[in-house]
């Protein structure tokens, strides 16, 4: 199916399943699994995996042991596999690691910083700054993510020109790609293309990343909605993994397979296998013990256990017509 002219030829998927995705799971998930889960998803075509973060274990205890799981992953060519870090510290370790590109978080609404990060969105930025000058130095490449960008469990309604004034202050501090964030899932696709075009006046559309979680099932919409903005970047978690402890109710990111699906219809490359990653999705909601969030790979899963020898590619291919 030929891509419509009103939308990106092409569109790169970060998937965030290993950090977002995991980092708020009650069960523990084990070394292994973490590396079972990043090398299925290397082998899927994606370009981009973020691996884990290095904070602080006492808060965040699931991503405690990222240093190891990046030691144990099988890197593939062509594939980034970047960290999330909040301080000097993070950085360090994310150093040591051996780590190529790092992402920074700060967020559009006070109140989120306050009890997220426990300091103002301006101290916030300060520390950032530091951060990031120092990565830079050190040759790596810096993403920065907006939180709250259509939306605070606090404050209510963000304001477009507030998430615009911190994502211009990440680019100013070097970030190559700003990922604005609808951590709560209440965004809808009108709103969710007036926060895109407002950051847009400022910052190049080819800098931007969307990342959207599906609390009101408003998640493909909404990226459909940036998607004729002209953003060609989209934040994702395979299975739907995901949540966000200050945010109660919130549910996960948007699921990888989902978008997947959705962009194939389109015409739109991503260059990744949609059977390779069902697989993946289904081998990490089995590890957690849970039915997979995704509606693609839910179909897929039925679909292979039929007897009619249904697979993907021919559940795909009927999608493109």
């Amino acid at each position: 199916m030929a891509s419509d002219d009103r939308y990106p030829k092409s569109v790169r998927i970060v998937d965030v399943s290993p950090r977002d995705g995991l980092q708020n799971e009650k069960t523990v998930v084990s070394v292994e699994t973490k590396v079972a889960l990043i090398d299925a998803l290397s082998a899927t075509g994606l370009h981009a995996i973020e691996a884990g973060s290095f904070v602080s274990p006492k808060w965040v205890p699931q991503m405690s042991e990222t240093a190891e799981v990046l030691a144990r992953i099988q890197k593939t060519a062509g594939v980034s596999y970047p960290v999330l870090v909040p301080n000097l510290k993070g950085l360090q370790n994310a150093l040591d690691a051996g780590v190529q590109q790092i992402a920074v978080f700060a967020a559009a609404s006070e109140s989120f910083s306050q009890k997220n990060t426990n300091c103002s969105i301006a101290d916030s930025l300060i520390r950032l700054r530091v951060v990031a000058e120092h990565a830079l130095a050190q040759g790596l490449q810096v993403r920065g993510y907006v939180s709250c960008a259509l939306g605070c469990p606090y404050e209510g309604d963000v304001p477009p020109s507030a998430v615009a004034r911190v994502a211009c202050e990440l680019q100013a501090m070097g970030c190559f790609e700003i990922s604005l964030g609808d951590t709560i899932g209440v965004g809808t696709p009108l709103r969710a293309q007036q926060m895109l075009r407002a950051v847009a006046d400022s910052i190049p559309i080819e800098n931007l990343a969307v990342h959207f979680h599906d609390t009101y099932g408003q998640a493909l919409a909404n990226i459909l909605a940036c998607l004729q903005v002209g953003v060609a970047v989209i934040d994702s978690s395979v299975s739907g993994l995901g949540g966000c402890p200050y945010a109660p109710g919130a549910a996960g990111n948007v699921a990888t397979e989902d978008v997947v699906y959705m962009l194939n219809g389109m015409g739109i490359e991503t260059g990744v296998d949609l059977q390779k990653l069902a697989a993946a999705g289904r081998f990490i909601s089995q590890q957690l013990g849970r039915t997979p969030a995704s509606k693609a790979g839910l179909a897929f899963n039925t679909a292979r256990d039929v007897s009619t020898g249904a697979t993907l590619d021919t559940i795909v291919q009927s999608s493109d017509h």
